[in-house]
């Protein structure tokens, strides 16, 4: 066989193998495969979970029952009064909730500089921020046709009460909404090992201890729920026991928050009190009353004072990682 015989077999030969090999790889890519050799050494971007860059819009049923189309990627993001479920998440909203001239101090270390809207939610105030999703906790936010004129301006998710009335399923919904289950799972399982620390404490430094949380505003004292609010993190979660009259004001009461009378308050029967001081300012002149003075957790000084800038009057997983810090700190010290 001549010299260039074989060179043009040769070449065939090549041909056809080259063209077989881009075949395989064509097949690869079609099923999703990789046409690269195994040994390609994969770049640091494709380690990470690409949650932003893969997320697509979705459609939820909220809490309500609306079908609503959650963007992939919502950017302006307004979540009046959930914010704390937001920084938990590592999500700062287009704009905070605020009251008069109220905001939710304990979160500001965050929140600080990110503008405010009113707690009601007016329209043209929403409409401003030019939001690309609303997340509403309670349904009488949404009220009197509000969904509708909400939803007219950006995708409304609502919580539903069910799930805002309890803020361990709260935050996984919204990670869900946010596509950040994961980091929601996962600040719901720190909290719950913190707990589970923090109980092992107590019980070591004040085994079988009661405790009551009171609020002072106005010359009026209001003591917390014994399932909601603090009062489920005191009972529920650090399972401290519940006073009688705590009992007693709860089992009446409709509120996280339910007032009591000095008269009331000379009975409780608590061994602490975790006192939200929101007179500070004008002098806590009720403190001075002989009444006052005379809760027998008063007179052993077992009174834990903290202001209204603390997390006591709120609910969330910042609030309540907080406030098993401060009982640890107060009562378990």
């Amino acid at each position: 066989m001549g010299k260039g015989k074989r060179r043009s077999i040769l070449v065939l030969v090549s041909l056809m193998v080259m063209a077989l090999w881009l075949a395989a790889c064509g097949d690869k890519k079609e099923s999703g495969e990789s046409a690269s050799p195994a040994t390609e050494t994969v770049s640091p971007a494709a380690t990470t979970t690409p949650a932003a860059e893969t997320a697509t819009e979705k459609k939820m049923t909220d809490g309500m029952g609306h079908e609503v189309v959650v963007p992939a990627n919502p950017k302006n993001i307004i979540a009046s009064y959930l914010e704390d479920y937001l920084v938990a998440l590592g999500v700062k909203p287009a704009a905070q909730w605020s009251v008069a001239n109220g905001i939710q101090d304990y979160l500001q270390d965050t929140l600080k500089g990110i503008p405010t809207i009113a707690y009601d939610l007016p329209y043209e105030a929403v409409a401003s921020f030019s939001p690309d999703l609303l997340i509403i906790g309670s349904n009488s936010s949404v009220d009197g046709g509000k969904y509708d004129e909400y939803a007219k301006i950006a995708p409304t998710f609502v919580l539903g009460d069910e799930v805002n009335n309890d803020w361990r399923k709260a935050l996984l919904k919204i990670g869900e909404v946010l596509n950040k289950s994961g980091e929601a799972q996962k600040v719901l399982d720190d909290y719950e090992q913190k707990v589970a620390d923090a109980k092992t404490k107590l019980q070591a430094a004040a085994p079988d201890q009661s405790v009551a949380a009171i609020w002072l505003v106005q010359k009026q004292f209001y003591v917390v729920s014994d399932k909601m609010s603090s009062g489920a993190v005191l009972y529920n979660d650090l399972g401290m026991k519940v006073p009688n009259v705590v009992k007693e004001i709860s089992a009446s009461g409709k509120g996280n928050w339910n007032a009591i009378s000095l008269e009331k308050l000379a009975d409780l029967d608590a061994d602490n009190i975790i006192l939200v001081n929101s007179d500070k300012a004008t002098g806590s002149e009720a403190l001075n009353d002989p009444l006052w003075k005379s809760v027998p957790a008063v007179k052993n000084g077992k009174v834990f004072e903290y202001p209204a800038s603390s997390s006591w009057l709120y609910y969330g997983p910042i609030a309540s990682s907080q406030m098993v810090d401060n009982v640890l700190e107060s009562i378990a010290k």
